[in-house]
């Protein structure tokens, strides 16, 4: 389900889009503004866990397309977020053994458009991403998706390490794309499988890497020391696809 992308300026009209359901993104808040109706935005991104930033009154400027944005610019989602169980639901309709990619730390939209466009293409039920430090699910996302993110659910979560252990109680077992992991063609990544991937300046978080099953390394026989994170989440992926024989 696609909405239309756009800021939302202004007050009274941010109040109004958090209070009506719409999905923010990102809440920009001029840095040292604390009035009463900027503490009730602040209440209300609370309450729906929404990331917020603050900003000088020049970045405010240069985002607004308006001028009026009061000190206040929401960024509303382009496309709707589906939930876990969504994405558990697609697999048990489809009768297959769970398939889901887990992305920490994707920051770049174009990354995690063509991520979301090899999930679909290699089978998987879903995406889940963090809320945080993290790009979602924009425009650009979309077109870089080719579509995909029409087709396939992604999830958002609070907190990656969590979603993991309760997918683990679920049946699900989890590979960590890392340089230093066992060679992905010895690993066995039959099954309900969850395949984490991080960025390819950071990698996948400590914490998030701990709760893993497994680390798989990408063979490689060049001269740099990694691929592009959507490259990588497509070599793995079809690994997983070739042991699963779907």
């Amino acid at each position: 389900m696609e909405y239309n992308e756009y800021t939302i300026e202004g007050r009274n009209a941010v109040i109004e889009a958090f209070r009506s359901g719409k999905t923010i993104d990102k809440l920009y808040i001029l840095d040292g503004c604390k009035d009463g109706p900027v503490m009730t935005i602040r209440r209300e991104a609370a309450r729906k866990d929404c990331q917020i930033k603050y900003v000088s009154k020049e970045r405010l400027d240069q985002m607004s397309e308006t001028g009026k944005h009061q000190g206040v610019i929401a960024c509303a989602a382009a496309y709707a977020y589906a939930q876990v169980e969504d994405i558990l639901k697609n697999a048990e309709d489809k009768g297959e053994p769970p398939f889901i990619f887990l992305l920490d730390n994707i920051e770049d939209p174009h990354n995690l458009g063509a991520i979301i466009r090899t999930a679909n293409l290699a089978g998987a039920h879903g995406v889940i991403i963090p809320k945080n430090r993290a790009v979602g699910l924009t425009a650009a996302v979309g077109r870089a998706s080719a579509g995909a993110v029409n087709y396939t659910p992604v999830a958002r979560v609070t907190n990656l390490g969590s979603t993991i252990e309760d997918l683990k109680k679920k049946g699900l077992w989890f590979v960590c794309a890392d340089m230093e992991g066992t060679c992905m063609y010895d690993l066995n990544l039959k099954g309900p499988i969850g395949l984490v991937i991080g960025s390819e300046g950071n990698g996948v978080g400590r914490l998030v890497k701990e709760k893993c099953d497994y680390t798989a390394s990408i063979p490689m026989k060049g001269d740099i020391d990694s691929l592009n994170a959507s490259v990588a989440a497509g070599v793995l992926a079809y690994e997983i696809v070739r042991q699963r024989g779907i």
